[in-house]
């Protein structure tokens, strides 16, 4: 029988670890939100809640999804979008006028930056030819992405009875677009610079809305709505060491200090440790293959969210036969990682061959395969 190695050692990483579900608000939290949800990015998890799935009006933190949408349909094609008479909004708007041509890229930042109703309806047309049609676009994607209470019907968030989603909704879709290179870089931006193509000399900087990206330091973006209906409804996520939290609030007067309230109590009670085992590597025996040797690594990066007490607690056991039978196919799981507090498994890694090793065509006896075997090395 092959014997197994097993290495512990201490680390602090390592893999998704599933944080407790707090449905209500905690004691120590007073937060004026009449929903809100603070929410780990890294793993689902709630952290503090209330509300958190009642159907509310969102206002202008709809244009999450608009300009997602933008952007990944500017990254396949850089469409040139004309300002048109059907794309007039009220409220909110980054000031385009009939005849002007800027960039689909352009108009997720005139949404972001300016909160613009008319960057709204500009870019819902041109992608999809009618609002209707559009709204069917954000709707497919809310399902596709886990978006349970959700129902889109205008690109900005202007107000409408069908026109609702939930802060768990919207942490999960705020989620979802930090994913987004384009996004991630957009919504860090504090003000955002738009050549138009027409005019050719029109150049407007906009400024964002997120006050929390001056305000709070580990704030990497969000996006503000506000309607008479919605009240004020904030959108925002921060990260720090390494832990990413999304914090929603619909109805609040206070969401800039209780954002920051929120967040410094999420990561207080909780952290995020990483290791890369892509950095790990072992070289084992290989019997019965054209090469005697077989390297080994981790399969991929991963990282351990935390609660405060049980950082430091995390013990990692690496699990390798002693030896491998040829063929081995590259990428082929030959191991694993476990990971473990207390001594229950919290996750695990594959072990996998950097490269693959083929059989050697000739037969040989058990006789012969033990002798190498013993006489490695």
């Amino acid at each position: 029988m092959k014997k197994i190695v097993c290495v512990v050692l201490s680390v602090f990483a390592v893999l998704l670890f599933p944080l407790s579900v707090t449905a209500k608000a905690d004691s120590d939290l007073s937060v004026s939100a009449e929903a809100y949800v603070l929410y780990c990015a890294d793993n689902g998890k709630i952290i503090s809640s209330k509300n958190e799935n009642k159907k509310m009006k969102p206002a202008s933190t709809t244009k999450i999804m608009t300009s997602l949408l933008a952007l990944e349909e500017a990254s396949s094609l850089n469409k040139k979008v004309e300002f048109t008479q059907d794309m007039i909004a009220e409220g909110s708007s980054m000031y385009l006028k009939i005849g002007d041509v800027v960039t689909l890229k352009d108009l997720a930042a005139g949404m972001m930056m300016a909160s613009g109703n008319d960057a709204a309806n500009a870019a819902a047309l041109s992608i999809s030819g009618s609002f209707e049609k559009f709204a069917e676009k954000m709707n497919q994607r809310a399902e596709q992405i886990g978006m349970k209470n959700t129902h889109f019907v205008t690109p900005s968030g202007l107000d409408d009875d069908n026109h609702y989603s939930t802060a768990l909704d919207m942490a999960v879709l705020m989620a979802y677009a930090l994913e987004n290179e384009e996004f991630a870089k957009l919504t860090s931006q504090k003000s955002a610079t738009v050549e138009f193509i027409e005019p050719q000399s029109k150049v407007t900087t906009y400024s964002n809305h997120n006050r929390l990206l001056s305000l709070y330091e580990y704030c990497i973006g969000g996006k503000t709505g506000y309607t008479m209906s919605a009240g004020r409804c904030l959108v925002s996520a921060a990260k720090k060491d390494g832990l990413t939290l999304v914090c929603v609030t619909f109805n609040d007067r206070n969401d800039w200090n209780d954002h920051i309230a929120l967040f410094d109590y999420g990561f207080e009670k909780y952290s995020c440790y990483s290791s890369d085992d892509t950095d790990f590597f072992a070289d084992i025996p290989c019997v019965g293959g054209e090469k005697d040797i077989v390297t080994v690594t981790g399969e991929k990066p991963v990282s351990v969210v935390l609660e405060a007490s049980q950082a430091g607690k995390v013990e990692r056991r690496v699990y390798i036969d002693s030896f491998l039978y040829a063929p081995v196919s590259r990428g082929g799981e030959v191991g694993k990682i476990e990971y473990t507090v207390d001594g229950k498994v919290i996750a695990e890694n594959k072990i996998v061959a950097v490269d693959s090793v083929n059989a050697i065509k000739e037969n040989k006896n058990i006789f012969t395969i033990i002798k190498e075997l013993f006489t490695y090395g």
